[in-house]
Order: structure tokens, then C-alpha cells, then sequence
């Protein structure tokens, strides 16, 4: 087992926490307050009276420099998550302080602990393999925690998800379903399952492709994952779980292959960044925010049925 361990600003914590635990494959994360025990050290948890009890009653993580250290399996694992991170541009802040090998544990039933049944929508649940379904589930997607990012427990995730379930049920059959950048291939799976008949799952990263095929094979649904270049023509349903920037850029290419009629599902998205994102797609489409949960959005516009994409 491999620890890693980085510096973060107080405003970065929650969301390089959630990378690394449902994008980047890490076993789990935990917080501290990098200067505690020295003066500058806030006791964020005592009494009323004590420094810095006004910040964790504002609702904001607390601490100005916080201490993240992230589990992963492998070392091939834990350097592969920091070259990914520490090479966004919004990940400049951080401060990589060590990669430390651990001494053995049970980390397997650890782990295991952190991850129970996620409950989508009535009936539809996420659940790892090492947990029966609960009683009533009707629509069940097996999932573990892994390299690719895509567990069901993560915001951007969840709307993602009941989005489908709830569009399943009133749009026509959706004959071709694009999920681009499809990490663990969650979503394309819960197209499947929701009775999509042709998928594609692409993403630039090849651990997420293999990642994809196999729980794919694991639920016992059909997709055909590939790189990018693998998304060809117009589908009914266009789905991406990346983040803003990069779906600033790819507003483009994802209008187009939005066929006449079809929906885009954009999700990665945080609430103060909606406006940048409608200016980004006003060419093409028009954004509307359709769901929010933990400061997160889920963007969706529909291609008219007649007319196309500028």
C-alpha cells in the first residue's frame, strides 16, 4: 500500500479529494490541518472562544493549509493519479510532500468499509460486489472502486445517473448513446440498462478504456469502448462527466454529434461556473441546469428535432 501525501488551500480540499477518490482510482483520502501542532494551528473543533471555530461554523473545510493523504494499491497507481493531478491547471496550489510505502494491513476490508450500496432513484442502485443488492432493487450496476472515475457516490456522478433513469422512462428508445470520457463507464452502462440499444464509451485514457469494457462485461451489457476517435456520427443521447474546462473545449464536437432531437447531458461542472459554460455552447446549444447537489451542476440542452447544429 502507497500513501500519498499533498498541501492544500482550504478552498481546494473538497474537490481534489473527490479527483482523487472517483477520478483517479485512490482506496481513500483523509484531511488535517497541515500546521497543527504548531502556532498557527486552528482548533476548528473546540470551544466557541477558540480560533478559527468561525470558519467551520461558516460551512467552508476549515483549515488554511490542509494535509491530504490518499491510499492507493500500487505505486504504478499512486504516480500515475499524481502525474494526472499536478498536471491540471487548477491543481497549481497543490504541494506534493511524499510518496511513502506502508507497512501491511487489512486495507482490502478498510476499504471495502468505506463503500456501501448507493441508492440512484426508486429501484436503481449502485452497488460493489462485496454487498448483496438490497431487497426492491430493480436496476442494479455492479461497481468497485478502481483507476477510472466513476464510482455512482460523486455528485456529478449521481445527476448523471438520474438523469437517465427519469429520461428513460418518457424519451423515445435511444438507438445510439455516446458516453465521452466515460472513466469507469458508469454512465454508458446505466444507458444500457435503461434499454439504450448502441453505445459508445470513449475517453482518452486507455486504464479507462480496459476499466469500461470489463464492467461492462461484469453487468452484462454490450458498449463498444475506444479512444476518442471511436465517436462517429450523431447519437440520441450525448453524455460527459469531465470537468469545465475541458468541456468548454470539446463544445464543439460533442454539439455535433448530438443528433436532431437528441439530448446533451454535460456534468463536472461547478454552480459558479454555469454562465461560462452556456457563453461556451450558445453557438450550438442551449444549456440549462437541470439538477445541483454539494455545489455541483448537471447542464442539458436538446437539439431542436428539425434544424442543425451551427
Amino acid at each position: 500500500m502507497f500513501e500519498v501525501s499533498l498541501l492544500a488551500p482550504q478552498g481546494w480540499v473538497e474537490q481534489v479529494s473527490d479527483t482523487l477518490i472517483d477520478r483517479l482510482g485512490a482506496l481513500s483520502v483523509s484531511v488535517q490541518d497541515a500546521d497543527a501542532g504548531s502556532d498557527a494551528e486552528q482548533a476548528l473543533f473546540g470551544e466557541p472562544d477558540l480560533p478559527g471555530r468561525e470558519i467551520a461554523d461558516s460551512g467552508t473545510f476549515g483549515w488554511n493549509r490542509c494535509a491530504l493523504k490518499a491510499l492507493f494499491q500500487t505505486e504504478d497507481d499512486a504516480t500515475h493519479a499524481l502525474a494526472w493531478l499536478l498536471a491540471q491547471d487548477w491543481a497549481r496550489d497543490l504541494a506534493l510532500q511524499g510518496l511513502t510505502e506502508l507497512a501491511d494491513r487489512d486495507w482490502v476490508r478498510l476499504t471495502q468499509e468505506q463503500f456501501t450500496p448507493s441508492e440512484i432513484g426508486a429501484g436503481f442502485w449502485i452497488v460493489p460486489t462485496w454487498h448483496e443488492p438490497p431487497p426492491g432493487a430493480r436496476r442494479v450496476i455492479r461497481l468497485d472502486p478502481g483507476q477510472a472515475f466513476g464510482t455512482g457516490t460523486h455528485a456529478t456522478t449521481r445527476m448523471c445517473l438520474r438523469w437517465i433513469a427519469r429520461h428513460a422512462a418518457t424519451d423515445p428508445p435511444w438507438q445510439r448513446v455516446l458516453d465521452y470520457g466515460c472513466g469507469s463507464g458508469v454512465l454508458a452502462i446505466a444507458a444500457a440498462l435503461h434499454g439504450a440499444a448502441a453505445i459508445d464509451a470513449v475517453d482518452i485514457d486507455p486504464i479507462a478504456v480496459r476499466t469500461a469494457q470489463a464492467n461492462a462485461r461484469a453487468n452484462g451489457v454490450a458498449l463498444r469502448a475506444g479512444g476518442p476517435e471511436a465517436a462517429r456520427g450523431e447519437y440520441a443521447l450525448v453524455l460527459a462527466n469531465i470537468l469545465a474546462t475541458p468541456l468548454k473545449l470539446l463544445a464543439p464536437l460533442l454539439c455535433t454529434h448530438v443528433a436532431p432531437g437528441g439530448a446533451l447531458v454535460l456534468a463536472g461542472i461547478l454552480e459558479r461556473q454555469a454562465s461560462e459554460l452556456a457563453t461556451a455552447y450558445a453557438s450550438w446549444l442551449a444549456l440549462e441546469v437541470s439538477d445541483t447537489e454539494d455545489g455541483w451542476i448537471l447542464m442539458t440542452a436538446r437539439r431542436p428535432a428539425s434544424g442543425r447544429v451551427a
